[in-house]
């Protein structure tokens, strides 16, 4: 895919692909099970055609959703573990929630707050999709006590309701600096966008003649 001349590529068309599957996944997942967690809500499973059908559907998502946030983990692991850098910014993050990012630490491609987001996914998707498994009565009912299915369903609902509260975070954050969701939506920002949130990576794209998303390694072609 070509870009507009004099901007770097955030990111790349297959990790738009999944980044969008994911993000699908959850919405679908929050509107189904939300439905069944409370029957002041139980009017959305007319979205998915009635109870039955939102209750039959939610774990088969739960299931993409695990393998596409897997692909995630796959093409951004690198770029997400936790420095130096990411205590220096979090101590910073008073003038970050004002805007202020003259005299912020530098960062690489991601901060620290994108990097919890990152990883409490990591832990809480897996989290949903293991207690998913026993309170998925169809398939594993049997399989199980009573009692563990409840244990299950507890810790289900608290680690959902987790996972919203963060996804919510998250897209707020994208909406709010401006610039972040062209990254997502059409793969690149501007030189400007990357120097004013993510100079550390700006720079190693710079060093080494990369258009981005990562620095290029030595040997490799222009």
């Amino acid at each position: 895919m070509s870009y507009p001349r004099g901007t770097i590529v955030r990111n790349t068309t297959a990790a738009r692909i999944n980044h969008w599957i994911t993000a699908a996944c959850f919405v679908l997942l929050i509107l189904s099970g939300l439905s069944m967690f409370h029957p002041l809500l139980f009017f959305l499973s007319s979205l998915f055609g009635s109870g039955q059908w939102a209750r039959t559907i939610h774990p088969w998502i739960g299931c993409v959703l695990l393998v596409s946030y897997a692909g995630l983990i796959v093409q951004f692991w690198r770029d997400n573990f936790w420095n130096r850098d990411d205590i220096a910014w979090m101590a910073a993050i008073v003038r970050v929630l004002r805007n202020e990012e003259e005299g912020v630490p530098e960062v690489g491609r991601f901060n620290a707050g994108q990097k919890f987001v990152f990883w409490s996914m990591g832990l809480l998707v897996p989290a949903l999709f293991l207690t998913g498994l026993v309170i998925w009565e169809y398939y594993f009912g049997a399989a199980t006590s009573i009692e563990t299915q409840r244990a299950a369903a507890l810790i289900h609902s608290y680690a959902a309701i987790a996972a919203i509260i963060i996804w919510i975070t998250h897209v707020y954050a994208a909406i709010w600096v401006r610039g972040s969701m062209r990254g997502m939506t059409q793969g690149y920002v501007t030189p400007g966008w990357a120097w004013r949130h993510h100079r550390k990576w700006l720079r190693s794209l710079v060093a080494t003649g990369s258009p981005g998303p990562r620095p290029r390694r030595a040997g490799e072609n222009s």
